[in-house]
């Protein structure tokens, strides 16, 4: 027996989500008679997703039905569920934002950007329009700051959100370099959305972290020489990883290596020793360019085979549901399919020492009742102190920028930037990131307030003085 409801999908357009939700929406039999709108401001790519969901559903026998639409509004009419994936930076206005920080001293951006200040309206933008349009719909917010945004979205609104990340699947690289079997493991990795830690990890019901220290001890260092990624965002056994294991006492997961600590991150051959060849990570002047261009090539993919009538998508794209959750999820919510989920809710105890309106990444049961996350027990007060109250007071500060437009914030956060010498680099950089084009609207929203001719006039003291961009003395 099918339940039909209607799902509204924002940024359908995505070369990384919209064909996996088709794929898993399709496979899912409960949902049969369901209805999804597809929603995006690229005609094209709208038009594409929907071709190729049609045809998809048709070969499959699957009873759905299909719209799309450029209006947010009319997307979201007589909807039950949103799933937000959209980001309202491209990648070319995300590179011009980097390149030009770069040219300030900070390498691959250095930590800086100047706020999260698009990215957020959206989302207010997205559960405003709930309000109006579909009060009692579920947002399942996919696309990131999933942490900022959905703790944005939860003080601002009374729209129920969930936020969904990939991170946590960095449990499954630990498993396969292991050797167990993920049927066989059961873990748990609390804390907040990137800055996760493996408080449990159990094989066939045995303590599996002495396997990872035999690891360690005896394979990693081989591991390190001998392991080429080939994929921009295969850190999780990384040196870089282990090495913050042995500095806090757990595994940091997913995401989680990325954020810690300026010291990995200060130019490639350090990134590459710390998180391997060839990429040095994801977040490198060599990662991202061709992470880009594996999406390019994806949306390529997926356009000729929407041109080609002739075409199978089972043949093209499978049939087998992807690992992503929001179907799951969804499925657990209207047809009481219960199941385990890495949610990010608002706290409300989940996770001690946090509070409760803040939104953490914690286990939650999903079924008919709701979203139910699991009450976990407390993380290492070394991790609590170190990562989780400083990564929680970083997220207040980004969120009272945003909301009053206090220029200063986003100044202090630029200073505090590990990457920044001096004072006149990191003012020069963030004047610079807000009055790039495409940023008017940012650049109007923050303002110093009292004290901003002393600010000016230092940095035009320092362009006066003919320093270079990144504060120092030119020679």
């Amino acid at each position: 027996m099918s339940t039909p409801i209607r799902i509204s999908v924002i940024g359908a357009g995505s070369a990384q989500f919209s064909l996996g939700l088709v794929k898993d929406i399709c496979l899912t039999e409960s949902l049969n008679g369901s209805q999804i709108s597809f929603m995006d401001i690229d005609g094209d790519r709208l038009e594409m997703i929907h071709r190729l969901a049609s045809r998809y559903a048709n070969e499959l026998g699957a009873d759905l039905g299909f719209d799309l639409t450029e209006s947010m509004a009319d997307s979201m009419q007589d909807a039950d569920f949103v799933i937000n994936t959209a980001s309202a930076h491209t990648h070319a206005m995300q590179r011009l934002i980097r390149e030009t920080v770069e040219s300030y001293g900070y390498y691959h951006g250095g930590g800086l950007g100047g706020g999260n200040y698009h990215n957020l309206q959206l989302m207010l933008d997205v559960v405003g329009t709930m309000e109006r349009i579909c009060p009692d719909a579920w947002l399942i917010q996919s696309g990131n700051p999933v942490y900022q945004g959905c703790t944005l979205m939860t003080r601002e609104s009374d729209i129920k959100v969930c936020g969904l990340c990939h991170g946590h699947y960095g449990v499954h690289q630990i498993a396969n370099t292991l050797g167990f079997d993920l049927d066989e493991l059961t873990w748990q990795a609390p804390g907040l959305n990137h800055n996760i830690w493996l408080t449990h990890f159990l094989h066939r019901g045995e303590d599996a972290y002495p396997v990872l220290e035999d690891w360690i001890a005896n394979e990693a260092e081989q591991y390190w020489r001998a392991h080429e990624a080939e994929r921009t965002h295969d850190i999780q056994m990384s040196r870089g990883t282990i090495h913050q294991y042995r500095m806090f006492g757990l595994m940091p997961i997913g995401d989680t290596p990325r954020s810690v600590g300026w010291w990995y991150h200060t130019d490639l051959a350090v990134k590459k020793h710390w998180y391997g060849e060839p990429f040095g990570g994801p977040d490198t002047h060599v990662a991202r360019p061709y992470f880009v261009k594996n999406l390019e090539e994806r949306l390529a993919h997926m356009q000729a085979v929407a041109e080609d009538e002739s075409a199978s998508l089972i043949e093209a794209f499978g049939q087998e549901k992807t690992r992503e959750q929001q179907v799951p999820i969804i499925d657990g919510l209207v047809n009481d399919n219960e199941g385990q989920f890495q949610v990010n809710v608002p706290n409300y105890g989940a996770l001690p020492g946090v509070p409760d309106d803040v939104v953490v990444e914690v286990p939650a049961i999903v079924n008919a009742k709701g979203i139910q996350p699991l009450r976990v027990h407390p993380l290492p007060e070394k991790i609590m102190y170190d990562q989780i109250l400083p990564g929680w007071l970083h997220m207040e500060r980004d969120l009272l920028a945003f909301q009053t437009g206090d220029r200063r914030t986003l100044l202090l956060n630029a200073l505090e930037a590990g990457q920044t010498r001096g004072y006149d680099q990191a003012l020069n950089a963030l004047e610079a990131v807000l009055a790039v084009e495409g940023n008017e609207d940012v650049n109007a929203h923050y303002r110093y307030g009292p004290g901003d001719s002393l600010l000016r006039e230092r940095l035009s003291l320092a362009a006066a003085n003919g320093a270079s961009p990144n504060g120092s003395r030119p020679t």
